[in-house]
């Protein structure tokens, strides 16, 4: 029966060497010749840059919500944080993700640095993502660490694997939210956060 079903173990991390073998293998693949003199260091770079590109896998965003402050002298409005600027990368094609996050919260009895909002984005999008699974990671997070009236994320971005493949259409971006609380629950409180993101624009 499905509920039997043991889960997966995940799979072992493979080493550094075997990760520039591989990316040796696609330009093999690609029809290029890896002992030309441009492509000889290609795979360290290629292997430094996914360090760094998906740094988000060790980090836990649980963390950087941590730390909060009750003194700010009863503040219970909305705090939003604007045009957080990410980069991601497409869990199907591996391609970019280049957009924008903007988050917004109603405080209960605390509430957290921005810088650690920001840090929030940071850590989901670096790694292979779906913009949806994204936007509900963050409000979710957010909400179970904070425990806020409610929770809004709002991101916009452009996929390249839809600009630079397929169907080749450079102007088209993705907007996607979640809403989690007050924000899903109150119109009025949905209405007030999405003037704000869009304030002066």
């Amino acid at each position: 029966m499905a509920g039997n079903k043991k889960k997966q173990a995940k799979p072992r991390r493979p080493s550094r060497k075997q990760a520039e073998d591989a990316v040796r293998t696609l330009l093999l693949w690609a029809g290029e010749d890896t002992r030309r003199e441009g492509l000889i260091d290609t795979p360290k770079r290629v292997a430094s840059a996914y360090e760094d590109w998906f740094s988000g896998y060790k980090s836990n965003p649980v963390e950087y919500l941590a730390r909060t402050f009750e003194e700010v002298e009863g503040y219970d409005e909305m705090i939003v944080l604007r045009d957080i600027e990410f980069e991601s990368h497409c869990e199907h094609h591996m391609a970019p993700i280049i957009g924008k996050a903007h988050v917004g919260y109603l405080p209960s009895n605390k509430v957290v640095g921005i810088s650690k909002l920001a840090r929030v984005v940071e850590a989901f999008a670096r790694r292979f993502q779906v913009q949806e699974k994204m936007t509900a990671q963050i409000a979710n997070c957010i909400q179970d660490v904070l425990q806020p009236k409610g929770v809004a994320v709002v991101i916009e971005a452009k996929h390249q694997c839809m600009t630079t493949r397929g169907v080749h259409k450079s102007d088209v971006s993705m907007v996607t939210s979640q809403m989690v609380g007050t924000f899903r629950k109150d119109a009025r409180t949905r209405v007030e956060f999405l003037r704000m993101i869009d304030a002066n624009r």
